[in-house]
């Protein structure tokens, strides 16, 4: 399938590892020009080269931290004028309700609500302006059905997604769309993250926690960032645009709720 994306230009947030890098991948493979963002300069500049020899397209690397206004404005400065925006960061971590503090949630919503909030308010007029123009967030399956140790990001990725309903509506009629993917477990280093914290609550190994929360899963297995940077390539394809204001869920069918 021609996703009609060659020419176009992207950034891809957090997209030197994971599903981030998985959609830069993707979107690459389509004939997309990338500007790829992440705060590790090394492993940045390594799977930009990748991406430069395997798929012929020009990739400019920015790195900083994104959550801060200064990375902001250096990271926009780069990137220019955008068709394709992929916003993507790292959740906050588990823990309980008692855990968290003021400053917690602060620094979740940062990162995980209001830097997408800033990227997508710069780039949208242009996009408007031309006539064409694809959001694509990354949220979590836990703003559809709330994990208790994800208190965190529950709380900041839920208002992310609170303002993609009302703003994505704003924007559609001028060939604007933004979406959110909601991905589940991934082989990713969230996953290893995630089963690290189940092999020390439960004096477990990786593999007895991985195996345990594969069980949970009805596909029986986590993810790939090569499924989840389709899912993503297509949201921001030509056959896309009547898709506006939605969350999709790439789980494995985790999530059991019938919408």
């Amino acid at each position: 399938m021609d996703l009609g994306l060659k020419g176009k230009r992207a950034l891809v947030c957090a997209s030197s590892k994971g599903l981030g890098l998985g959609c830069a991948r993707s979107l690459a493979d389509a004939g997309v020009a990338l500007v790829m963002n992440a705060r590790s300069a090394d492993a940045l500049e390594a799977a930009a080269a990748d991406i430069r020899t395997e798929f012929d397209v020009p990739v400019t690397t920015v790195a900083c931290d994104v959550t801060t206004e200064e990375g902001q404005q250096t990271l926009l400065a780069a990137a220019g004028d955008l068709d394709i925006l992929v916003t993507n960061a790292g959740g906050p971590p588990p823990g309980m309700w008692s855990d968290w503090e003021r400053d917690d949630f602060i620094a979740a919503l940062d990162a995980n609500m209001l830097t997408p909030i800033a990227l997508m308010k710069a780039v949208l007029p242009g996009m408007m302006a031309r006539g064409w123009g694809r959001v694509v967030n990354i949220t979590s399956q836990s703003v559809r059905a709330p994990i208790g140790v994800l208190g965190l990001s529950n709380a900041a990725r839920t208002g992310l997604t609170g303002y993609v309903a009302g703003t994505s509506r704003q924007v559609a009629h001028a060939g604007v769309t933004i979406n959110n993917l909601l991905p589940g477990i991934h082989a990713t280093d969230r996953a290893v993250s995630l089963d690290k914290g189940v092999t020390e609550a439960q004096g477990i190994t990786m593999d007895e926690a991985k195996a345990q929360r594969e069980a949970t899963i009805p596909a029986r297995r986590y993810g790939t960032k090569e499924e989840f940077g389709a899912a993503c390539a297509f949201l921001c394809s030509q056959h896309a645009g009547f898709i506006v204001g939605q969350n999709i869920l790439l789980d494995g069918g985790g999530t059991n709720i019938t919408m």
